[in-house]
Formats: structure tokens, sequence, C-alpha cells
């Protein structure tokens, strides 16, 4: 082997081989063999590490790249390189300190451990030594009990995902430890699994996994946890193509089960087929036969966004502990850089099929440069991943059902009613704010360049808005404090670009949540932390421990996001106390608040003060906006940030500063035509947009009650409890959510829209980390009461229908008319 001393000294381990070897010679043979044999058939491990060694990758020369950048970036989060550490049980076998210094050593490289449900050491401890992603393996046990425990442990304990290893009940025939007759060590034991009495995971699953799973389990999973749930197993295109559809936010390309299939293929050789049919949907893991970083460029090349390293790091582990396992992930990861380095790969998202093709075709000329008057082609995975992202494409598609089906009533958008808006007002309040300007001293060369030209950044009606939030919301901040946006979701981005500064900070939203706020983390690479509502709304305790969490798993929790009113989707409501305990909770953690509530003044009755108005400390940006007050067209909405920014010479200024900075390179300002219109409207009422909606707040609570209204007498109480059909009752706002017992999905939807000739949106929608599968928002703001009726009407033909499809009636039942 490599690096033999002198004297008798121990020998130098250079590459994983040598780790291997070192280990090999310090452990018990039996323990060797359960260590080192790979999970289910040994045919299996050789099949995947002679597929790497298959692999012959073409140099380049004079490529000028400099140093390659081997970081990437996996379900929100930042990776040193894109290797992380399979799941393995037992690390205790190697060492004592177990997976307490595989965490640790993970942490110092910048790698994420996946956790085995085997592991030999708790969570807790863990997580504690943990500073890089800790992800938990899970199989689904007959009893899920069982399974819902040890998956909620590990979610309070900071981990950030699951891994569903999908290829059980069977872990396969395990030659070596037959023949060995292989029992685990006395002490050696499942830390999170008290009371099993099994002496090895393959006992363990032959009498306790679930030989039922099906595609559900995923929905199960995610239904028990807000943790995004990635599948292990996955060795074809239709599984690929099947784990998203059935709400998986990632697949792992493995053979670890160890199938006792003649024939099974290598990873690397189904991992093509399984990436091209994806096309970018999730994020593709390889595991199995890595033992070289040029191993890990293979598998990037052929379509993978990132390996797991298994055997090698128990290897590390035993024979020098923490200390063992980085100096392994160093390994892979120089041998990665220097790979990159000799094929031309500047950066690990630019490798591509070509690096391990075989040789060019012998005297194949340089082709020429391209045309550069013709229409360009870009490839979709060079563009930024939110262009991919889920939320992007449901809303398109919500849109195309929307335009396909005209004739459809559509509880889909969340806009005002038409019937208030006449366009000669428009005009009459360009002239009413003309005219105050003129009134205020303006000369007419002032007043023309108020309207034509570019304007502050920071708005120019920054005093009327002022004015206007502190008669109608009891917000009494100096116009210095605001900044008057493009819309109230240019107000969202500017909080979140500046308040999110590095790869650790996290952005908490209370899920279900607005998808404007979590587009625009997805647009700026922000991690999003989704904190998961009851059907009562909001608990304080529920993000006390998520914040807690993401300390404990070494992020920064920088804001959240809420609408304390009549939010959208659900249309729920935060009581006083809540407001006023989120408000002590924000200043105990030292976070902002970032409250949007668009919906108070188009609400019947007496509102609750905002959370602004009670902010004693500076914690709540206050996002607003004018498009349902006023109206949508003008698209001006103004953000309120009025917390001390201190710079390094000792100089304070506000927020609001630092986010007009950011908006000068965004949008330049706002269109001062807007901004002169919505401040006509504001001097027509003395800044009281309370006086404004007056019959527009009585409209609302009216749609609002005939929608209920409708709902109780399509689905009678005894009927709708019969099959499982339940509503909340929002006392203002735009939305309410309708709950299903069968899936409301986009098949649902565009069947809806198709046969029915109803349209409403899927609440999955609105959940960052899934959820909502069965329920729907139902938005009453756009349609008069007749339509309500007839859309209402239509919409219990179709769920009814849907009952009947998904055989969800069991037993005879005599429905409505």
């Amino acid at each position: 082997m490599n690096g033999a001393a002198a004297d008798g000294a121990a020998p130098v381990p250079y590459t994983l081989a040598d780790y291997a070897t070192l280990a090999r010679a310090g452990m018990d043979p039996a323990v060797w063999d359960f260590c080192a044999g790979g999970a289910g058939d040994e045919r299996t491990l050789a099949a995947n590490v002679e597929a790497y060694d298959r692999v012959r990758f073409r140099p380049r020369v004079l490529t000028g790249m400099g140093q390659p950048d081997t970081t990437t970036r996996i379900l929100g989060r930042s990776w040193a390189a894109p290797v992380g550490i399979a799941p393995l049980s037992y690390h205790t076998l190697a060492d004592p300190a177990g997976e307490v210094a595989t965490a640790g050593a993970a942490g110092r490289a910048g790698l994420p451990l996946v956790v085995s449900t085997f592991a030999g050491r708790t969570f807790e401890d863990i997580a504690r030594a943990a500073t890089a992603p800790l992800w938990l393996q899970v199989y689904c046990f007959r009893d899920r009990d069982t399974t819902r425990a040890l998956v909620q442990r590990a979610e309070r304990a900071g981990f950030e995902a699951l891994v569903l290893t999908a290829d059980t009940p069977r872990l396969g025939r395990r030659l070596r430890n037959m023949r060995n007759g292989f029992r685990l060590p006395e002490g050696i034991v499942p830390a999170n699994l008290t009371g099993d009495g099994f002496a090895s995971p393959a006992d363990h699953a032959l009498a306790e996994f679930d030989a039922a799973l099906d595609w559900t389990v995923i929905a199960w999973l995610r239904s028990i946890s807000s943790l995004p749930v990635l599948v292990k197993g996955i060795m074809t295109p239709a599984d690929a193509r099947q784990a998203v559809a059935s709400g998986a936010a990632g697949i792992v390309v493995s053979n670890h089960g160890g199938r006792q299939l003649d024939g099974v293929p290598a990873t690397l050789d189904v991992l093509p087929e399984i990436a091209d049919a994806l096309q970018g949907a999730c994020p593709v893991l390889v595991d199995g036969g890595v033992r070289r970083g040029s191993d890990v460029l293979a598998a990037l090349a052929l379509g993978a966004d990132a390996v797991l390293v298994g055997r090698p790091v128990l290897h590390g582990l035993a024979v020098g502990g923490g200390a063992g396992v980085e100096r392994v992930l160093g390994t892979v990861v120089e041998e990665l850089a220097e790979t990159m380095t000799f094929t031309g790969t500047a950066a690990v998202d630019r490798a591509e099929p070509p690096l391990v093709g075989g040789p060019e075709p012998a005297g194949q000329l340089p082709q020429p440069p391209p045309n550069r008057t013709a229409v360009p082609g870009l490839r979709k995975e060079e563009l930024h991943g939110s262009v991919r992202d889920p939320v992007l494409d449901t809303m398109n598609f919500l849109n195309e059902v929307t335009h396909r089906y005209p004739d459809a009533v559509s509880f889909a958008p969340g806009r005002p009613y038409d019937g208030f808006f006449d366009t000669e007002d428009v005009f009459t309040h360009l002239r009413r704010y003309l005219d105050h300007l003129a009134a205020e001293g303006a000369t007419p060369e002032q007043v023309r360049s108020a309207i034509f030209q570019y304007g502050p950044t920071a708005g120019q009606i920054r005093e009327l808005v002022a004015d206007s939030l502190r008669k109608d919301e009891g917000i009494d901040v100096p116009p210095a404090s605001v900044v008057v946006t493009v819309g109230c979701q240019e107000a969202m981005f500017l909080a979140v670009r500046a308040l999110i500064s590095g790869p650790d900070d996290v952005l908490l939203v209370s899920s279900p949540c607005y998808v404007g706020i979590t587009g625009a983390a997805r647009l700026l690479d922000v991690e999003v932390c989704a904190v998961e509502e009851s059907e009562k709304g909001f608990d304080c305790a529920d993000l006390e421990a998520a914040l807690l969490a993401e300390r404990a798993a070494g992020r920064r929790p920088r804001a959240f996001y809420v609408i304390p009113d009549h939010s959208n989707p659900s249309g729920t409501t935060m009581p006083l106390p809540a407001r006023r305990e989120l408000l002590d909770l924000a200043e105990r953690h030292d976070i902002l608040i970032l409250e949007d509530s668009p919906y108070r003044m188009v609400s019947p009755g007496e509102q609750l003060p905002t959370l602004k108005s009670l902010d004693r400390a500076r914690r709540v940006v206050h996002l607003g906006s004018y498009s349902k007050t006023l109206f949508p067209g003008t698209r001006v909405g103004f953000v309120v940030a009025d917390q001390p920014v201190t710079d390094d010479a000792g100089n304070t200024g506000l927020l609001a500063d630092e986010l007009a900075r950011i908006k000068s390179m965004l949008t330049v300002n706002t269109s001062p035509v807007s901004q002169a219109v919505t401040a006509g409207m504001l001097l027509s009422v003395d800044g009281r947009t309370s006086e404004l909606n007056t019959r527009t707040a009585a409209y609302y609570g009216d749609a609002m009650r005939v929608t209920l209204r409708e709902l109780e007498r399509c689905f009678p109480e005894d009927e709708r409890s019969a099959l499982g059909i339940s509503w909340n009752e929002p006392g203002g706002g735009f939305f309410l959510s309708v709950t299903v017992p069968f899936r409301a999905d986009n098949a649902a939807l565009e069947r809806s829209a198709e046969e029915f000739g109803v349209i409403w949106t899927p609440m999955s929608y609105f959940y960052p980390r899934g959820g909502g599968e069965t329920s729907m928002r139902l938005s009453v703001s756009y349609l008069s009461h007749a339509q309500i009726a007839d859309g209402v009407e239509r919409l219990a033909g179709f769920v009814r229908s849907a009952l009947r499809t998904e055989h969800l009636d069991t037993e005879p039942r005599v429905l409505s008319p």
C-alpha cells in the first residue's frame, strides 16, 4: 500500500483504499465483514465499484479556469462539495464515539450526514456535534407510531430532511454475516429504538418493516413532519417520476436494498436515464461504489447533483476516529478538485456527459464559431434553479387552466371586485395630486418633473403614506422610515434581501403561506423554515420550537413572515394575546417580524390592532399594499422599516435607507404616475382609506357570508359529516379553506374545470415543505353573489363525483340534490 513508514511506524493512508486496508487490519474479521459487505447482495456492491472503474475522462488543457469551484446547493443548503455521508448503521462498531464523531467531522468538512435509523448514538447527541446538515434515513415500520416517534424526535433535534429507504422490506441476504454467524457485539444497540429485542438490522427488518408500503407513504411522512422527503432506492425512470409526482423533494439512485435478482444494474449505469426523465424536477443523488474523488465527478457528469459516500467513512472512523473521517472526506474533495482541473471543469454544475465520453473521432476538425445572428439556444438547467421550481410551475398551471376554461366560475383569483372601478376616477385622482403639489408651493416645472421624471428611489409620497398609516392603523412612524415600492411583492423582496446575508441565515414563514414570500426567497436562494399552523391558526410555541431547532442546527433565524389578519390562503386571524406573545418572543429571540396585512381595510367590522401598532421595540417590519384598498393597477406598495442600522464607523441610519439602496438597483423607483394616482385617492379622504372601503368591506363581507351559506346549503351538516367535508369560517378577507377526503391536486383541478366548470386553488401550493393535499382554497372577492351560488353548486357536483371516482363512498348514502 502507499505511504509505508520507516522504523515500523504505522503506514500513512493517502487514498480511500489505504483506509480500507488499515481498517481491515485493525478490526475483528466478523465485524469487518459486517461493515464492509454492503447492504444486501455482495455482487451489487462489486458492480457499483466496477462501473466507476470503467469511466474514462477526457482531459482538457489551457482552460485558464483557475481554482475549480466544488460548492453546491441542495434543498436550499450550501455544501462545500457535492458529497454527503450515506446512511450507515452502528458507527459505534468502528469507534465508540460513533455518529457523534462522524457528525463533527462532517461539519468541519462542510458536508451533510445522513443518519441511519439504526444509529449507535442518539439523535440529540449527534445533533449537538453537528454544524452541517443532518438528514434522517427512515425505515417505515409496521407500527407507524414507532416511525412517527423517530421522525418527530429527529425533527426536534434539528434534522433537515428525511430519506425514505424504499427498497425494503428486505435488506438482502448478507452472505458474509450468514457465513460468520455474525451478531452485534454486546452494547452495540440502536440508540433511538428502545425495547426492540433484535440483534441485527436484518432481523429487525424481517420482523418489523412494513411489507405493504406504496407511494402514499410519502404523503404520510409529509403529514407527520414539515421536513422534505427524499426517496432512496430508485433504479428506474418510472419510479423516479412517480416519486416526484407523489411529493418527494429528491431521490437517491441506489441499489443497496440487495434485491435478490440476477443482473441488478450498477447505479452509475441507470443514472443517465433517470436524470434525463426528471429534467431537473428535483435533486438527484447517487449512492454506492464511490471510492475516489474522480467517481464524484463521473456521477455529476452523468446526471447526479451529489453523491453519498458510505463504507470509506467507516474505514476512516475505524482508523482515526473523527479525524480519520475528516481526512477521508478531505481526500475525496481534493481528488474531485484535481479531476476537475485536469478536465477543465470550472464548477461542479458544469459537469456534463462529454466529460466521460469515448475518444473524439479521428481527424475531426474544430467547428467554426456559431452564427451570432441566429437565435441562441439555451439549456434550462443552465438557468437559475427557480425557473424549475414547482411553485412557479403550479401557478403557471393555474393560469393555464383559467385561460383554457374561460366560462368556468373561478374561485381562484384573489383580486378585488371589478364593479367598484370607474375609469374616469383615475384622471380625477391624478389631477387632485397635481393640484395638491401646486397648493404646497411647487412650481409648474416641479409639478411636471414629479410626473415625468424618475423621482426619489424611496418614493415621493412617503409623507402621505405615513399620514395614512397613522390615521388608519395607529402606526406612528416618520416618513423617512417608509419606502414606496412596486407592489408589496417588491417590499418582500427588499426585506428578505437586506436581512438574509449568508447561507446559514434562515427566513421563517407561517405555513400555509402566501407564495409571494416563498417565491421571493427562492429567487434569492434563501433558506425557508416552515412553521406549521394548526386548524386554529398560528401558535407561538411552534415558532419558538422552530427557532430553537434552527439554532441547534447551526443556523441563524433572522425574520418571521406572517399575515396576522384574514390570511392568504387559509383566512385565519391571529388573536390579540397571540400578537402580544409574538412580539415578546421576537424580542426575546432577537428576530424581526415581517408583517403583511393587506385585507384589514376591506374586511367588515372592527379590526384587531396591527403588530406594528403594538410594536414598542422596533421588531416589526410592516409590509403594505394599496392593491386591495385602492386598486391593484397602481402597483403601489410600501414597507415601514424604522429599525436603526449602525455601520462599522458608528454611523446610524434606518433600515429603510438600506432597502432604498437595494431598490435603486432593482426597480430604480416606483412609477411617479402610479404614486400620483394613489396620492390623489389618499387626499380625497384625508388619508383615511377606511372611508374609501366602507362599501367594499361590506361587499366582501357579504360575499363571504353568501359563500358559507351556499356551502351549508349544498352540503347539509349530516351529509358533510358523513362524507368528511369541512371548511373554516373567516370573519373577513378574501379566502377560506375547504377540506375534502380526496387529493385536491392539479389533476383534480383540471377535471373540475373541464367537467364541472368550476376552478379553485389547491392548498398544497401554499405549503413550503409539503401539506394541504386534501384542501382547496376558495377566493370569494372577485365574484358576484349569483356567480358564487352557481360556483358552489358546481363545486358540490365535482366533489360528489370525485368521491365516487375515488371509491370513498363505502356504503350507500342519499346525497342532497
